[in-house]
């Protein structure tokens, strides 16, 4: 240990002399004031406003690294020589480096890649040496009263071990006394500090907080798939505590930087030319809001915003998705197709275990629906009598002869062309019907003058709620003219009601077809009585109307295509209902749909709207016709997409947000556990994930960074228990892994259990000297207050605070014990957990029990406790001999 110190404390003395320049020079650059922005030009025009942009992008991205760097200077500290015998040492920062500082490197620069390699490596510098490296150091920087320290230091060599140092500072303090005294006693003291200042090995540091655990330097497996190159698809599963989530966000603070891109990287983000610029171009998916909070806090640690636009649920998203980009879900101002029910009861049981299938039945059917629609359209152009008509007809039915060989997309570029001549015909058509139907209000009119304003205020008293949805009245409004600016109160919107009621009433007429009395138009049309086309007129002006409508779909395919998704839909749920497949045959509502479907047609709209847009003519056409319809769904596009937690999304849900990451960059990252997945609907294979995206690259990370040998193995157990199965996963070299089982209590009543949950919380506050990170996971929402209520109680005397996280909210002091609902337990970590009425949560939850039994106990890194109501639930009851009753005893042994 002597010997130790001796090679130690000039290493300690360098590097904290070096935290001390480091710091002074960011705080210094940042006490310079604004660097180079706006004010780099005299005035701003059109020709400099982009360069202004980006150096204000550039200028806020230095002030945040001076920020960091002047309160954490550096990570690590690497030693590395070349093969002629040269050495140098590498300080290694966790964001830009500061100029000035010779050996600075950032860790998501290639440099940084020094960090995560062990003694004994080689590694090519950029320039092209190679060097090996000697020792590395992972610094922990705090500035304390009396200057800078590095606590929990951990330093290897070729001749030193790992080896954990507490304090820097003590290291160096010691050996200034031991030079300075002659003092026996104060050096007895000096030495017996130090024995407890270096530990052999790795020490596992105590969780003080909820939250994410923040690993600097990651390990060189997680470094190596962090640096993969952007337009990667990538997805990391491994055991809890391995870091996923870590190497997730530690690629993304890297990706964004443009700095750290290399050429390649560079010229796929200039040619992608994102409405966002690239460090504003990403888009996060986790499965809940606690998660998110949690989320956004590891991000701020790596220098990156986060704000709630770029970090979603996917609940929120899909909803803001089908409302406002592809009009899927009605709104209060009008449009849309559906009510979103969480409650509703029309999936069957194969829809909900046969997602991909499902998907893949109406996909296929609503494609030849609509290929179906254009022959039909075609076919009734052709029986016109109207020359122009005919002419046309040939020319569409050509291209549509090639349509099932060819493609829609290559179908909608060839009936591009047509355009003109469509429009002339729709436009000369519409005229003279228009003038007749017009005509007619004016007979109207001409012998009551007040007609459109009577009409108005029954319009105004015609409550869209009390109107019954049909498909018939959906079929018959599809083909309405596109007429998005129609005025919608006073005589202009009753001007333009009665023009569409008329029209909807002559085409009824013509395809001997009734408006259903309890549509909209129905009762419209009921009321108008005889004050509508004169009977001679229907028929002509119906005729002309349905040959409009027939070749007003060729005039915008695309849009047509795309937003008669959701309608289509509605006809596909009720003929398969009616065949008993995929649907319940309960009857619910046309109207209303579950969130699932709403997956489906969104994955169903987003698919057929990127198919289009891989083509580079659209992408570049895209404000021209017929191309315009899909701007919505270019202007989701980001550069990069992210997915936490995959296996608690769907397929479904996982396609859409794969579609998201834009088609020329296709930067989709992933990461999750198979057997921490908490939905019944989730992802649960490998091959379901090479369906979102074939070309998906698996990496699999296994090291195990949280948990105590006792609780990692009572991780497996539970594997092999419930499933049989294996799992692989290793703990850290060096790091001293060793914890106490995990403690039981069965047969307990309530006032049992909170009397037991206190004195466990007791025996480990006295045991670890301080108060950890303690959760308490109960069974449902009712449970928090009343757990929570009781057990402050019970500690009040040791002014232990207990906090109830009602919805998985995060609120109270760090050092509170906190209980949480057990649905909210995903992703957070803690010293402690337990687990109340386990036997009661295998009867609540059959289908998941396993897994949110092993979830929960992955969240805890060394004490997890269990309660029953009775005993241990089936099949965990054979791992009764891994438990113990209580810690009191095993700490007194230790």
């Amino acid at each position: 240990m002597v010997e130790q110190q001796t090679d130690i404390k000039p290493l300690a003395g360098e590097v904290l002399e070096n935290f001390e320049r480091i710091s002074s020079l960011a705080k210094s650059k940042l006490n310079e004031g604004a660097v180079a922005g706006t004010n780099a030009f005299a005035s701003i025009n059109t020709m400099t406003s982009n360069s202004t942009e980006r150096l204000d992008q550039i200028s806020s991205a230095n002030r945040e690294s001076y920020k960091v760097l002047s309160s954490e200077p550096a990570i690590a500290r690497i030693m590395v020589a070349d093969r002629a015998g040269g050495k140098k040492a590498y300080y290694i920062c966790r964001t830009t480096a500061v100029s000035g500082i010779p050996n600075l490197a950032s860790y998501l620069a290639p440099i940084g890649r020094l960090g995560s390699l062990e003694v004994g490596e080689e590694f090519k510098l950029p320039n092209g040496t190679v060097v090996e490296v000697l020792e590395r150091s992972r610094l922990h920087p705090r500035l304390e009263h009396d200057g800078w320290d590095s606590r929990g230091t951990i330093v290897e060599t070729e001749q030193i071990g790992p080896i954990t140092i507490e304090s820097l500072r003590l290291l160096l303090d010691a050996a200034g006394r031991e030079e300075f005294t002659d003092d026996l006693l104060e050096q007895i003291l000096a030495e017996e500090n130090q024995k407890g200042n270096i530990i052999d090995g790795i020490r596992r540091s105590v969780i003080t907080k909820m939250g994410l655990r923040d690993q600097p330097i990651l390990d060189r497996y997680q470094d190596e798939i962090f640096r993969l190159p952007l337009d990667n698809r990538l997805f990391i599963f491994g055991p809890p505590g391995t870091g996923k989530t870590t190497t997730l966000i530690r690629r993304l603070g890297q990706k964004l930087d443009s700095a750290f891109l290399d050429d390649s990287e560079k010229r796929l983000v200039e040619n992608v030319g994102s409405v966002l610029s690239h460090r504003d171009s990403w888009l996060m998916f986790t499965p809940t809001e606690l998660l998110k909070q949690y989320l956004k806090e590891a991000f701020a640690r790596e220098g990156v915003p986060a704000s709630d636009l770029r970090i979603r649920t996917w609940y929120e998203y899909r909803r803001e998705l089908a409302r406002n980009s592809f009009g899927v879900l009605r709104t209060a101002s009008g449009g849309g197709t559906f009510v979103l029910k969480d409650a509703i009861g029309s999936l069957g049981n194969d829809s909900l275990g046969r997602p991909i299938e499902w998907y893949e039945d109406f996909n296929s059917w609503q494609k030849i629906s609509f290929m179906d629609s254009l022959v039909d359209s075609a076919r009734f152009l052709a029986q016109s009598d109207i020359k122009t008509a005919q002419n046309l007809e040939g020319k569409v039915s050509r291209i549509l002869t090639e349509m099932e060989k060819n493609g829609l997309v290559s179908t909608f570029e060839s009936l591009a062309g047509l355009i003109p001549q469509i429009q002339e015909l729709v436009g000369n058509l519409k005229e003279d019907s228009d003038k007749k139907i017009k005509a007619a209000l004016n007979y109207q009119l001409n012998h009551d003058r007040s007609f459109l304003d009577e009409f108005a205020r029954f319009l105004d008293g015609l409550q869209q709620a009390q109107v019954v949805d049909t498909d018939d009245q959906d079929d018959l409004e599809v083909d309405e003219e596109d007429d998005t600016s129609s005025p919608r109160t006073g005589r202009a919107a009753a001007l333009s009601t009665y023009m569409q009621a008329v029209r909807a009433h002559a085409r009824s007429v013509a395809s001997k077809r009734s408006l259903g009395k309890t549509t909209r138009y129905g009762k419209i049309i009921d009321w108008l009585g005889d004050r509508i086309l004169p009977e001679s007129n229907r028929v002509e002006v119906g005729t002309s109307l349905l040959l409009q409508a027939s070749a007003r779909r060729f005039v915008n395919p695309v849009k047509r295509y795309i937003d008669g998704i959701p309608k289509r839909y509605r006809t596909f749920r009720r003929i398969r209902q009616e065949e008993g497949i995929w649907y319940q045959k309960e009857a619910f509502e046309s109207r209303d749909l579950h969130p699932l479907e709403l997956d489906l047609l969104l994955l169903s709209i987003l698919r057929a709207s990127t198919d289009i847009l891989k083509r580079p003519n659209v992408q570049r056409n895209i404000n021209n016709q017929p191309w315009t319809s899909l701007r919505p769904t270019l202007d989701l596009y980001r550069n990069q997409v992210l997915v936490d937690e995959v296996t608690d999304f769907s397929p479904l849900q996982l396609g859409c947000m794969s579609t998201l990451a834009h088609p020329q960059l296709r930067s989709f990252f992933a990461c999750g556990d198979f057997h921490q997945r908490l939905t019944t609907w989730g992802t649960t294979t490998i091959d379901e994930l090479k369906w979102v995206m074939p070309d998906f690259e698996v990496r699999e990370i296994t090291v195990a960074y949280r948990q105590s040998k006792q609780l990692n193995e009572f991780a497996r157990g539970i594997i092999r228990t419930v499933h049989g199965e294996e799992q692989t996963v290793t703990l850290p070299k060096h790091v001293d892994n060793n914890g106490v089982a995990p403690a039981l209590l069965e047969f307990a009543d309530d006032e049992k259990v909170v009397s037991w949950l206190a004195e466990r919380i007791k025996e480990i506050e006295c045991f670890v000297g301080q108060l950890p990170s303690i959760a308490i996971f109960v069974n449902s929402e009712n449970d928090v207050s009343r757990v929570a209520e009781a057990l402050h109680e019970k500690l009040a005397e040791s002014n232990i605070p207990v906090t109830a996280c009602k919805e998985g909210q995060t609120v109270g002091q760090e050092s509170n014990v906190r209980v949480f609902d057990v649905q909210h337990i995903k992703g957070l970590e803690f010293e402690v957990v337990f687990f109340v009425d386990i036997d009661k949560l295998a009867t609540l939850h059959p289908q998941l029990f396993d897994k949110y039994l092993y979830v929960g106990t992955t969240r805890a890194a060394t004490y997890l406790g269990l309660t029953c109501i009775d005993k241990l639930p089936s099949p965990i009851d054979t791992m009764r001999e891994m438990f113990v009753t209580g810690w009191a005893s095993l700490m007194v042994a230790s």
